[in-house]
This record gives C-alpha cells, sequence and structure tokens, in this order.
C-alpha cells in the first residue's frame, strides 16, 4: 500500500463499524490492519470482540492463532487453530493446521509441528506449504528418505522457488546423490542468479 492507504482503509473500515457495530468480520479485518501497522493491544481488542460475536467463525480463529504465535502466546496459538479445525463446516483445514505446525516450529517444537503438518496433508495431499515444510521438517529430524519423498510432491504440486531448490540440494547432500543435487544446484543457479540461497551455495562450494 502507498503512504495512507492504510490509515485510509482503516478509516473506512470504522464508517462501516459504526453502522453495524456486531459485524465480526468488520472487527477481524480491523484486527488484521491493526496487527499490521504494530498496534497490538487495539488488534487484540478486536480479534476478541469478533470472537464473542462468532465464536465458531474458524477464519477468525486462524487469524487470531496467527496473532497470538507473533506474540509467543503459543499455547493460545494453538487453542485458536484447533478451534478453527474444529468447525467441520470449516472448508480450508490445511491453512490453520498448516499455520499450526509454523507456530510450533516457532515454538522450537518441531515434533508437534510434524503432528500438524501431517494432518494438514491428511486434509489435503497436494497443499504445497505443508509438503515443503514436512520436507523441510524431514531433513533437520534426519529422515532424509522422506525428506526427499515430501519434495518431490512438492515440486509435482508447485512451480520451484529459490528455497524449495536450495532444499533440494540440501536433501540430495545428505542422502549423497550427487546427480540430484548437481541438477537442483543447475536450476537454482539459472533461475534465481541473485538470490541469497545461491550465495549460501557459492560459500560452501569455495
Amino acid at each position: 500500500m502507498q503512504d495512507g492507504q492504510p490509515a485510509i482503509a482503516l478509516k473506512k473500515l470504522k464508517k462501516g463499524l459504526a453502522v453495524d457495530p456486531d459485524n465480526a468480520e468488520i472487527h477481524n479485518v480491523i484486527a488484521i490492519f491493526y496487527e499490521r501497522l504494530g498496534e497490538t493491544q487495539l488488534a487484540e481488542t478486536h480479534y476478541a470482540e469478533a470472537v464473542k460475536l462468532q465464536p465458531k467463525n474458524p477464519y477468525i480463529h486462524n487469524a487470531r492463532g496467527s496473532f497470538f504465535c507473533k506474540q509467543k502466546r503459543y499455547q493460545e496459538a494453538k487453542d485458536e487453530f484447533e478451534r478453527a479445525v474444529s468447525n467441520p463446516l470449516y472448508p480450508t483445514p490445511w491453512v490453520a493446521l498448516t499455520n499450526a505446525g509454523l507456530c510450533a516450529e516457532r515454538a522450537d517444537d518441531k515434533t508437534l509441528a510434524e503432528s500438524y503438518y501431517r494432518r494438514a496433508l491428511s486434509s489435503k495431499k497436494d497443499y504445497p506449504l505443508a509438503l515443503y515444510q514436512m520436507a523441510e521438517t524431514s531433513l533437520e529430524l534426519g529422515s532424509y528418505l522422506p525428506a526427499r519423498g515430501y519434495l518431490e510432491r512438492y515440486n509435482s504440486a508447485a512451480q520451484p522457488t529459490a528455497g524449495s531448490l536450495w532444499l533440494g540440494v540440501r536433501i540430495e547432500h545428505a542422502l549423497g546423490g550427487r546427480e540430484q543435487a548437481a541438477a537442483y544446484k543447475k536450476l537454482l543457479r539459472d533461475r534465481f542468479p541473485d538470490a541469497p540461497e545461491v550465495q549460501l551455495l557459492n560459500k560452501i562450494e569455495r
């Protein structure tokens, strides 16, 4: 957004809230705005009001869970994500489950993170972010073959990124797959020559 645009948008939202003060979705959007602006207390107030008005809304619980996670309030975040996925009408539970996994990683609980990614993939087997995170987590836990498998599934579901190609390099190095590692390196250098991952690669190959 250009300078001043967030303030203008927030002003419009507040006008909408003045007309419809019990609109949970407006409270939720205002909370997200305040969160992005660094107004933590105001964000929390509007998230709380949104949940109070629509206690079963999974989108609000997912957003509030992400907010709590950024504040390092990990148990509260976990509870919000679980509330989101407990709604059988939530059409995209894999999103909240993956967010819960990312939050568990921030809390340095890789085992819990892995369980959330598995649950996400149980509800949507080709969700790219969950596949990527499972590949990364599996590598960190020393499960190299599963890491390769998850990354291959990711490659079938999404376009490669500098991060995914660098992950492929690291997985293949761990497995001793020289040819595949070389292929990942070439793709990384050809497609993303200015990426930080290329600098890392160049550094380790000096």
